[in-house]
């Protein structure tokens, strides 16, 4: 795959695209490699955004941005802390302009862009796409899960114009701001992964949701295709909503008989799942090292995009291969403790019913050693709305059904599960996740699978990693292990 190419952005394209002006006559001219809009993660050659919101003010931080090597700073005023600094851009308002740069760079570029949306599977199905694609040409994306109001532009911002497809994740959690965000970024593709009770406190009812992910049709451009999970509830109400926005090809994937990209078959060690699927009426096998049964239906939608930009189909499910899952997200870990080996699946970056429903039937699949067990340590799923507690509560069905052996609670919602779970399966439960860690240490044996998952505000992450970091220095990675962990995304 081609490398991405140096210059991105020159003073002069800055200048055009913000509308702004220099705060010097210097006729200096710099270019930048990279834009950034976090000062503690600005690299050498990036040209720095001085955002602003209600807790923050970027504008703090150019001299710290600067400092780490920023070539130029776009700024709304001059700070306080910077007498004279040739490379600052003043504009009227620093949000605009990095909506600006990313509508300068979509209309000077000719790649074919994919956006991705859905309850759950965003990440890993741009991730995905970023590999499949870029086996046929070069391929942007967006950096982790940087898919809001910031993440987008900025995404957009760092297109290079010579890339030939792009993956860009787009998130939600309020009705509205889809359609923004897709009219921004003009995708050719849009791909919704699935609709699920996610962010119900904002919303009143499922079918609510899967309007406000339709948004994302609203910018499509070019050939206007829709590509919709077949198996989901709302399939065929994603698609009457897509012909709204005048979508005009809808193409289904999954494990439905009429998907046009389906699943035929799947074989699976602890290793790795050889899939075969039947695309466009041809059948393909590839390889995929990540575990679940939601992640190789998601992996159809991508080569469902691979196929509709008429990209190399086999070159893409061939590189599936490589794809691994980004930290928080299932990622496993083989740890070494004073009682023998276990096995850690952390998958604590979010939590919604669906992704809990994914995560038990993973661990189900999943093969203790010896007398080890299957064991989950829960986080409360946030932004649920009234019916928080009863969601909860249903998931000791779920949990149950997959036969889970040990289950540890933490958080207020969770309290509900806890006290609905049958007794031999009933942990621990704590209000707090650093005062359920020493009892998950203590209870755990050699040979356990542990699956760690909540939502981020949760903070089970501290529970993964004072498991995976306090653990022997033998501890490992299975990515790492599998040859994987370069290719997290």
């Amino acid at each position: 795959m081609a490398s991405q190419p140096k210059t991105i952005w020159t003073r002069k394209q800055v200048l055009e695209a913000t509308d702004g002006h220099q705060t010097s006559d210097s006729r200096n001219d710099w270019s930048a490699e990279g834009v950034s809009i976090d000062s503690r993660a600005c690299n050498p050659g990036d040209l720095f955004v001085a955002l602003s919101g209600p807790k923050f003010d970027g504008h703090d931080y150019i001299d710290q941005a600067l400092a780490n090597g920023a070539v130029a700073a776009i700024a709304s005023k001059v700070p306080e802390n910077i007498k004279k600094c040739e490379n600052l851009i003043l504009v009227k308002d620093t949000e605009s302009a990095l909506n600006q740069l990313g509508d300068f760079a979509r209309k000077r570029s000719r790649a074919k862009i994919v956006a991705v949306t859905g309850s759950v599977g965003k990440t890993m199905t741009k991730d995905g796409l970023s590999i499949a694609l870029g086996a046929t040409g070069l391929t942007h994306s967006t950096d982790g899960n940087l898919n809001n109001h910031y993440g987008a532009p900025l995404t957009l911002s760092r297109l290079p114009e010579s890339s030939a497809y792009a993956a860009i994740e787009l998130g939600m959690n309020h009705a509205g701001e889809l359609h923004n965000l897709s009219k921004l970024i003009r995708p050719n593709i849009a791909i919704i992964t699935t609709i699920e009770a996610v962010h119900l406190e904002f919303f009143d009812s499922i079918a609510s949701i899967a309007e406000a992910k339709a948004e994302v049709f609203a910018g499509l451009t070019g050939e206007k295709i829709a590509i919709l999970n077949r198996d989901n509830a709302y399939f065929a109400f994603l698609a009457s909503l897509a012909e709204d926005y005048g979508v005009k090809r809808i193409i289904g994937f999954g494990a439905d008989p009429e998907a046009d990209i389906r699943l035929l078959n799947i074989k699976s060690n602890q290793l790795s799942t050889n899939v075969t699927a039947d695309i466009n009426g041809k059948k393909l096998s590839y390889t995929l090292k990540i575990p679940g049964r939601h992640n190789i239906i998601n992996s159809l939608s991508l080569l469902a995009a691979v196929s509709a930009l008429n990209a190399n189909v086999d070159k893409a499910a061939e590189a599936l291969i490589n794809l691994s899952l980004a930290k928080g997200r299932g990622r496993r870990h083989r740890i070494t403790t004073p009682k023998g080996e276990l096995t850690v699946i952390d998958d604590s970056y979010n939590a919604s019913p669906a992704s809990m429903r994914a995560a038990f039937e993973t661990l189900r699949d999943s093969y203790p050693e010896g007398k080890g067990r299957r064991v989950a340590v829960l986080g409360d799923m946030l932004e649920l709305g009234k019916e928080s507690f009863r969601l909860h509560e249903r998931l000791a069905v779920k949990l149950e059904a997959n036969g889970i052996d040990q289950v540890y609670t933490v958080g207020k919602s969770m309290a509900a599960l806890h006290q609905a779970l049958p007794k031999h399966m009933r942990a621990k439960h704590a209000e707090r996740p650093d005062v359920l860690i020493p009892e998950v240490k203590k209870a755990l044996q050699a040979g356990d699978i542990v699956l760690i998952k909540g939502s981020q505000g949760s903070n089970t992450s501290s529970i993964a990693n004072a498991l995976i970091k306090n653990s022997s220095k033998n501890s490992r990675s299975l990515n790492l292990q599998n040859g994987e962990a370069g290719n997290a995304l």
